[in-house]
């Protein structure tokens, strides 16, 4: 089974789209799908509720969801580490013990080639005009990387 990893910085926005997005398009008996935050800012808390709207908006139910922070046995857990900007790639990589940690971690948008600014933008602090951008980015980011996960 290949296991994938979303991570953002408080996993309630960003990474709890990409992961229920990424989850919707691969086989559950093929492929693992989470998400985690590399801060602790809302563990154990449910996504954004403008994210779980923009999810259900879509067809996704990603309520279910609870946020907890990225650690390193993520490293030993997981085949793909998708970080949705440079802050939070930096932020993993800090934590990798080898090269072999290393190779797992990856910027989300590196796969989007239309894509010129590879940091996801955070939502956060936008309205929900912001969330349905990034449900949009992050839909046709998971596209590229199914197609290519399944090759």
């Amino acid at each position: 089974m290949t296991r994938i990893l979303m991570v953002c910085l408080g996993n309630i926005c960003r990474s709890p789209l990409a992961h229920g997005v990424m989850q919707s398009k691969l086989s559950e008996t093929e492929f693992y799908v989470d998400s985690a935050g590399t801060a602790a800012y809302h563990i154990g808390n449910a996504p954004d509720k403008r994210s779980i709207r923009v999810a259900r908006d879509n067809g996704l139910d990603i309520s279910h969801q609870s946020a907890r922070q990225f650690k390193v046995s993520d490293f030993d857990t997981f085949d793909y580490i998708y970080a949705m900007d440079h802050s939070n790639y930096d932020n993993i990589i800090s934590l990798a013990r080898t090269n072999e940690d290393l190779k797992k971690v990856k910027l989300f948008l590196e796969t989007h080639p239309s894509i010129e600014n590879k940091n996801m933008p955070d939502p956060y602090y936008g309205d929900q005009s912001d969330f349905e951008y990034v449900y949009t980015l992050v839909n046709e980011t998971c596209d590229i990387l199914a197609k290519q996960l399944q090759a």
